[in-house]
């Protein structure tokens, strides 16, 4: 079995954290965790194909966002808040304060009952 990649708490680097928050898949993603806990990467309803999610999920992954258990053939996610507020500060509960207050429709779809 191939061992996954997670940085050590102290190599969690600040550019790679607001790189892998910058995308609005993977903030849904983030966001779905905060408030659900931890999920297997199939339970997020984001408009992108299962290879895309995989990129997305390992992403988050090495940039120590997330922490990723196998279990079987599923893979389980879940924040890492103590080790991001330990390196940042309050930088996770504002970036998803700031999605939750300007969240918009997921990515493809329109809103219901809309016609032209």
């Amino acid at each position: 079995m191939k061992i996954l990649f997670h940085p050590e708490r102290k190599d969690i680097q600040l550019a790679s954290v607001l790189y892998a928050l910058s995308d609005p898949i993977r903030l849904s993603i983030i966001s779905d965790i905060k408030s659900n806990g931890e999920q297997a990467c199939n339970c997020f309803n984001v408009p992108v194909a299962k290879s895309t999610l995989s990129h997305h999920a390992r992403t988050l992954r090495e940039a120590g966002v997330v922490y990723t258990r196998v279990q079987g053939t599923q893979r389980m996610l879940s924040l890492r808040t103590e080790d991001l507020n330990a390196r940042f500060p309050g930088l996770l509960d504002s970036v998803l304060s700031a999605y939750e207050a300007n969240k918009q429709p997921a990515l493809g779809t329109e809103a219901e009952g809309s016609s032209d």
